[in-house]
């Protein structure tokens, strides 16, 4: 693969201060007019197991994460021995001087099933017991170590901010990882400062003392390494205003954009930071007044879905944010929504499953689930996003989706999106339009009778909103007749459920091919990788490698997956000699969704089911060998710790 990147990652107990260290990292960079893209990978214990954050970084557009790691800030032991191997040759290990002499078989967070795997290594290339062998072992691999006194920083940090006892600056030490590795890279230190501040902005104090910490690190770094590593990251020059943002926020402010102004939820990881994120900034700032947004933790997740329901029907933008756990909850009232036409949207971030599974890991496995939950037959629009910025975009359109069509939308995501984070430039958001479909008011009323359900040619009835005058209505979640009450007639029941499920031909109809897929690559190619969500960024990225290699593919992304777009989709596929399924599940799931649509099946498949999102690297690898006929029909991806 072209090297064409600087790979930093920062790993350490969780609540070590690994997401903060990273942060400020991924804005210096992001300051200095680097593109970044960060990974961030954590336990679901709250504190204590292992956490890292891998972060790339380049002159030019990057969409995900390779394996190579050039700089590996390690916060403890177990970091390096789980991430060493990561390391490339001429790359380098920062670790603090206490830890060497650790006894890595004696770490207590470390896994039985990871124990083996380290006895193993450790026979087969005869390292002993300590962390200083193991660095000794790497040496060996032209891995440079930086072994830095941490302790002795500490004292001496604690001495010029007049804080004599050590344990109240400790925490600095993710401070201090930062200042070493941006002198190794010789990179702007005004421009780490400039981070630290923005991250403690609310806490000036400290902002001041860790920019001390930095810049005192910074010097022992510069003046005890020199200039021993090779890699170097160099600032350039850029018009555009830039924006750091993860994939929660850029929902969250989607959502913002799409007229939102009520949010519910019951915590749950990876969602659970979207709405928090809304929380923070419930009160916004416009040019002309101060709106605000409402977000409810409710007891659970029936009220999550049923109070965004009940919100909408009273006439505002509501949305529900959950997990897999969590949308089983809501099948019920999901249905209720779909037999009372209720323009609700469910944003829905796919985790490890099935059951707790693993709750802060990446999966694509509910997709199944999202188009057939619930009980009966009723319409649901389903549009995944593939990265960031179709995250803002696509969390704005699904109101205008779901208020024009009415009926609920599923804004279906994974974990990797969600706390995955990027350089963007600034969101363009002054061409988008709210429509709010046929969503009458008072004077419209009156002197008419109003029908909530009237039969209309195209499945669609003028609504309005609870307690609007003239507009008396009925909602019961039986089905019922054109004014909402009960109704179990023959002729009826037809009648409605054909109401309902016709809007779907509308929806094809009407929404824009982009909306529905995107396409990537040479179209006329012979070989076609299919996929949808988070795999997105590391399928493009391969693709432009196998080009460089003379290999021809085409890269087609799903992203409207109910209705899904068959006869575009058929005719793409058509006649294609090698279609290549990717995404990260076990069996396949669009693969089957576009048999089933198409009667078209994949004939490879390279799938992951680790709970690790795809790198670019192993996905380029994959394909490289179903290109050149090398590849079983299956392959499953295996990179990440």
């Amino acid at each position: 693969m072209a090297k064409d990147s600087i790979n930093w990652m920062a790993g350490g107990p969780q609540g070590s201060g690994v997401d903060t260290a990273s942060n400020i990292f991924g804005r210096a960079c992001g300051y200095g007019g680097l593109h970044v893209f960060g990974r961030r990978e954590y336990h679901s214990n709250i504190k204590g197991l292992h956490s890292y954050f891998h972060l790339r970084l380049s002159k030019k557009e990057i969409l995900a994460n390779i394996n190579d790691v050039d700089l590996l800030a390690a916060f403890d032991a177990e970091t390096v021995v789980r991430h060493m191997n990561e390391v490339v040759p001429e790359g380098g290990i920062i670790i603090g001087s206490q830890h060497l002499n650790t006894n890595v078989m004696h770490i207590s967070t470390l896994p039985p099933e990871f124990r083996l795997e380290m006895r193993k290594f450790m026979q087969e290339n005869n390292v002993g017991e300590t962390l200083a062998d193991w660095l000794e072992h790497a040496k060996k691999l032209n891995i440079q170590v930086f072994s830095v006194p941490y302790m002795d920083l500490l004292n001496q940090i604690g001495q010029k901010l007049g804080v004599i006892q050590l344990s109240k600056i400790t925490r600095m030490i993710n401070v201090l990882t930062v200042g070493v590795s941006f002198a190794l890279f010789k990179y702007d230190r005004e421009l780490a400062e400039r981070a630290v501040r923005a991250i403690f902005a609310d806490k000036s104090k400290i902002a001041e003392m860790n920019v001390i910490a930095l810049n005192h690190a910074y010097d022992y770094a510069e003046s005890t390494f020199k200039d021993n590593f090779k890699h170097r990251l160099e600032k350039t020059s850029i018009t555009e205003e830039r924006i750091f943002v993860t994939g929660n926020q850029a929902v969250a402010m989607g959502k913002v954009l799409g007229g939102c102004r009520v949010q519910t939820y019951y915590p749950i990881t990876p969602a659970a930071d979207e709405s928090e994120y809304l929380e923070a900034h419930e009160i916004l700032k416009t040019s002309d007044k101060d709106e605000s947004i409402i977000v409810v933790q409710t007891e659970d997740e029936i009220a999550a879905i049923t109070s965004a329901a009940g919100a909408a029907l009273a006439g505002v933008r509501a949305a529900t944010s959950t997990s897999g756990p969590g949308f089983s909850l809501m099948a019920e009232g999901l249905s209720w929504a779909g037999n009372s036409e209720v323009p609700v949207v469910i944003t829905y971030y796919q985790r490890g499953a099935p059951a707790t599974g693993l709750p802060t890991r990446n999966g694509q496995a509910d997709l199944h689930f999202v188009l057939h939950s619930g009980h009966g037959e009723f319409p649901r629009i389903v549009l995944a996003s593939g990265d960031i910025r179709e995250c803002f975009y696509d969390a704005a359109k699904v109101f205008n989706l779901a208020e024009k069509y009415q009926m609920p939308v599923i804004h279906l995501l994974d974990k990797a999106m969600a706390n995955c984070s990027q350089t963007y430039p600034v969101f363009a958001y002054h061409q988008f339009k709210i429509d709010r479909g046929q969503l009458l008011t008072e004077k419209d009323l009156e002197g008419k009778e109003y029908k909530r359900f009237s039969f209309t040619e195209t499945g669609i009835s003028p609504r309005v909103a609870l307690g609007t005058k003239n507009g008396v209505h009925w909602y019961t979640g039986d089905e019922h007749n054109e004014s909402g009450h009960i109704s179990e007639e023959p002729l009826t029941r037809r009648l409605m459920v054909e109401k309902r499920m016709k809007k779907l031909n509308l929806v094809d109809k009407e929404i824009p091919l982009e909306d529905k897929l995107a396409f990537f690559g040479d179209q006329g190619s012979e070989n076609i990788v299919v996929s949808w969500g988070s795999p997105k960024g590391a399928i493009i990225e391969s693709i432009r490698l196998l080009k460089a290699d003379g290999l021809s593919a085409g890269f087609l992304q799903i992203r409207m997956l109910s209705p899904f777009p068959s006869e575009i989709v058929r005719r793409l596929l058509a006649g294609k000699k090698c279609i290549i399924d990717v995404e990260d599940n076990y069996c396949g799931q669009l693969g089957d969704l576009i048999k089933e649509k198409t009667g078209i099946a994949p004939n490879y498949f390279i799938l992951k089911y680790t709970g690790r999102p795809m790198t670019t690297t192993e996905v380029y690898e994959a394909l490289k060998l179903v290109l050149t006929n090398q590849a079983p029909t299956r392959q499953v991806l295996m990179y990440g710790s």
